[in-house]
């Protein structure tokens, strides 16, 4: 009789860096399940995330490709949800890490932040369906909810709404049943934008904050590419209401102690759930992972937010940089951590190999790296460079250098490049891309973008060869300059 594959719980945070947890070094979060998850498993301290917006890098998690190769490149935009195509899955023409466990036997549970499509009915390969019409997060309370085919509103803290979710999804799970399950549980928080972090939190966990300095975040002045891209934003919409917290609220110290508490919200969620799998006597079964869909600054490098919150979009290391913590009680060894290069995409093929599925069934060209090996506790070396990309900017990180490649096809919307030296410059404030002296260094970088782009890019998708995007762009005047006024966003396969 063959074995029982281990089952699978994914947590994963909206709009968190790694050092956001107590674990990565953070002496001001109080994190401490997030803390003990770590201790009891392997810590992967430089892992990043593809894209900086929430709806393209959940894409690369379940799919294993690149925004380029799935066509989703920004945040799918609620507001024009209306104009989507009936019951549309912006993934559903490729084979999603979900689907492929469906297909050897899984229980596939999604409960939390869904953003891939419409949500009002189960979508890629998920039976249990419990989540939230929105991809914003307006308000943390009261909000509508869509638990399989009812729908209503949970008056208190989403969070708890999809942790007490989960605890019932383990408290009814028939381990005797024989099929593994995977859980898979976006949580909406921290989230980080206002309205629903502006003023003092209404958590439980806000009174641990009240008196927080907030030294763990760089007091910085608005850079000029935050800047630039308000002054964008005017011209886009004529309305800065939208917007104009992009420039009110770094080192806004009450935005900053809401944050850390969503972030405390989280933690206590995560480890309910942990209790639970204990509880049921799961923990050897079950592989754990937790992680962020990106990254998300503070205020670190003179912008709040995400990638593209700044003209041209970036690809510094806050708005990058994700948590990554694996562990299975009495399978993989405690205390470890991990400093080689790690992108999100390696979570497709390193799940699929560890519960023993062939990663043949990885998409076309993925770049999905497998580190299962190391789980396991064997040695494990599989990168030298992560790549990204946010619609204009592409981007390459190697362990000492950091290269951001700007599009340069659009005649009225000039840009340039950005070179760091990570050794030197950790926190990537001097800008080498045009000194002389590292000229061939920046070329290497530059070519290596365009070599793994050419490879790796759907021509649908690749927008700096005249591909579109699904649903909607940051930026569809940048392309129109580029392509002409014909161009437009579009769903993708729709069979």
């Amino acid at each position: 009789m063959a074995l029982k594959k281990p089952n699978i719980l994914v947590f994963m945070s909206d709009n968190q860096p790694a050092d956001l947890l107590g674990c990565y070094g953070n002496d001001e979060i109080h994190t401490p399940h997030l803390d003990g998850l770590a201790g009891a498993g392997i810590r992967f301290d430089n892992a990043f995330c593809v894209n900086a917006m929430c709806s393209p890098c959940r894409a690369s998690v379940l799919t294993g490709l690149m925004p380029s190769q799935h066509g989703i490149h920004t945040w799918l935009h609620d507001g024009v949800m209306a104009g989507w195509p009936d019951k549309w899955n912006a993934i559903g023409s490729f084979k999603s890490f979900p689907v492929i466990l469906k297909e050897q036997g899984y229980l596939t549970a999604l409960i939390g932040k869904y953003h891939l499509g419409s949500p009002f009915e189960p979508q890629n390969g998920f039976d249990h369906w419990v989540t939230f019409p929105h991809g914003h997060t307006l308000d943390f309370y009261n909000n509508t909810v869509i638990d399989g085919d009812q729908r209503y509103v949970f008056e208190g803290h989403t969070v708890d709404y999809f942790t007490d979710k989960s605890v019932e999804f383990l408290d009814a799970y028939d381990s005797a049943g024989g099929a593994p399950f995977f859980l898979f549980v976006p949580y909406n928080a921290p989230y980080g934008h206002w309205p629903a972090v502006k003023g003092r939190a209404k958590n439980r966990f806000a009174q641990l904050y009240d008196r927080t300095e907030m030294h763990s975040v760089p007091r910085e002045g608005l850079s000029k590419a935050t800047i630039d891209r308000f002054l964008q934003r005017l011209d886009e919409y004529s309305d800065d209401e939208e917007f104009a917290y992009h420039l009110r609220i770094p080192n806004d110290l009450e935005t900053l102690r809401n944050y850390f508490s969503q972030m405390s919200m989280v933690d206590a969620g995560v480890g309910r759930i942990l209790d639970a799998l204990r509880r049921n006597d799961l923990s050897e079964d079950t592989l754990v992972v937790y992680t962020a869909d990106h990254g998300f600054s503070l205020g670190h490098n003179g912008f709040w937010g995400h990638g593209q919150s700044t003209w041209p979009a970036n690809a510094h290391r806050a708005a990058f940089s994700i948590p990554l913590l694996v562990a299975r009680d009495g399978h993989i060894e405690p205390s470890r951590t991990c400093s080689t290069l790690t992108s999100q995409l390696d979570l497709f093929a390193t799940l699929l190999d560890y519960v023993g599925l062939s990663t043949e069934d990885l998409n076309t060209r993925s770049d999905s790296r497998n580190f299962a090996p190391l789980l396991r506790g064997e040695p494990c070396h599989w990168r030298d460079a992560v790549f990204m990309e946010q619609e204009e900017t592409r981007a390459v990180r190697t362990e000492r250098w950091l290269y951001m490649k700007r599009f340069q096809g659009a005649p009225n919307h000039p840009m340039s490049d950005e070179m760091y030296d990570l050794t030197n410059d950790p926190h990537e404030k001097n800008n080498l891309a045009n000194d002389p002296q590292h000229a061939p260094t920046a070329a290497e970088l530059s070519a290596r973008i365009t070599a793994f782009f050419n490879d790796h890019s759907d021509p649908r998708y690749d927008l700096w060869k005249g591909g579109t995007t699904k649903s909607n762009s940051d930026k569809p005047w940048l392309w129109k300059d580029a392509w002409g006024d014909q161009w437009a966003p579009d769903f993708g396969d729709l069979d």
